[in-house]
């Protein structure tokens, strides 16, 4: 059960040595069920401030900044899901842990996935949040050429109050001064005072690469463990869209190549479900796990 105690309660900040990264991760403690959470791309592990302490406080959940992002080490390469993976195995080891449960977010998704496949024996729940789907060729990208410019680069420049203006109104129905300081954990402001992405261009561009070259079609079969998908659910002006069909189309076809997977949709809600119903996503992962 969430109580007020736990809602408020603060992740430790840490670090470690993983291989040629200097690994930050948030560490809300707790000695019971082990969860590693992988945020989205260009994202933080702030992602989770917000859904983090909602879920049962006896769980132990860690989210590392990701290769490239946050505070964590610039590395030039290693962004094909292998490495990526072993980045997660990495911290596990330092931190002692041999088996977890898995949350990843959008892009997130896909190295949970890739972890899951690729190391099998470390995993034994997976959660897909509105991820582990998304990459190759779909009706709307076709080529290359499609793919790399629907997922490209957001929209960040302008001064800090500029880009903050922004969110707010793209965020109005769950914007917070909490959520105030996940956005900006994200980006920095560069020596013009122009906001920028942490993850830089170039290493971006090996992400939508990877995505391409080798889309989770090609990972989702080697799956074994449980695996719950959260996808959102279109607004109701939004329902019935190309786009919405083609979401629907790529979960079901997730959900049909992994062994052992449910999906919850949730309704009515944006891509960042932990910014828009955290309490939902909580109370989902909470019995996701009792079972």
């Amino acid at each position: 059960m969430t109580t007020p105690e736990s809602v408020d309660k603060q992740p430790t900040e840490d670090w470690a040595q993983i291989g040629d990264l200097h690994m930050r991760y948030l560490d809300w403690g707790g000695s019971g069920h082990q969860i590693m959470a992988l945020h989205g791309l260009a994202s933080s592990a702030h992602w989770y401030d917000i859904v983090a302490p909602m879920i049962n406080g006896d769980c132990r959940i860690i989210a590392p900044d990701q290769r490239g992002h946050g505070q964590t080490t610039q590395a030039t390469d290693g962004y094909d899901w292998q490495t990526l993976a072993e980045d997660i195995v990495g911290l596990m080891d330092h931190l002692g842990i041999e088996r977890t449960t898995v949350l990843g977010h959008s892009w997130g998704g896909n190295v949970a996935i890739g972890l899951a496949a690729f190391f099998p024996e470390r995993v034994d729940r997976l959660v897909l949040i509105e991820g582990g789907f998304i990459g190759g060729r779909s009706p709307m990208a076709a080529t290359w050429e499609e793919f790399s410019d629907r997922l490209r680069p957001r929209n960040v420049n302008g001064k800090r109050e500029e880009f903050l203006d922004r969110l707010r109104t793209q965020l109005a129905d769950c914007w917070s001064d909490k959520l105030e300081f996940i956005v900006q954990t994200m980006v920095y402001e560069d020596d013009e005072g122009q906001i920028r992405d942490i993850l830089r261009p170039e290493n971006h561009a090996q992400v939508m690469w990877s995505m391409w070259n080798e889309p989770p079609s090609s990972i989702l079969p080697h799956i074994e463990c449980p695996t719950l998908m959260v996808p959102a659910g279109p607004s109701p002006e939004r329902a019935g869209s190309d786009f919405a069909k083609m979401w629907e189309q790529m979960v079901e076809a997730a959900v049909n190549a992994i062994k052992d997977c449910r999906v919850h949709w949730i309704p009515s809600t944006i891509h960042d479900i932990g910014y828009h119903k955290p309490q939902e996503l909580a109370s989902l992962i909470m019995e996701f796990l009792e079972e």
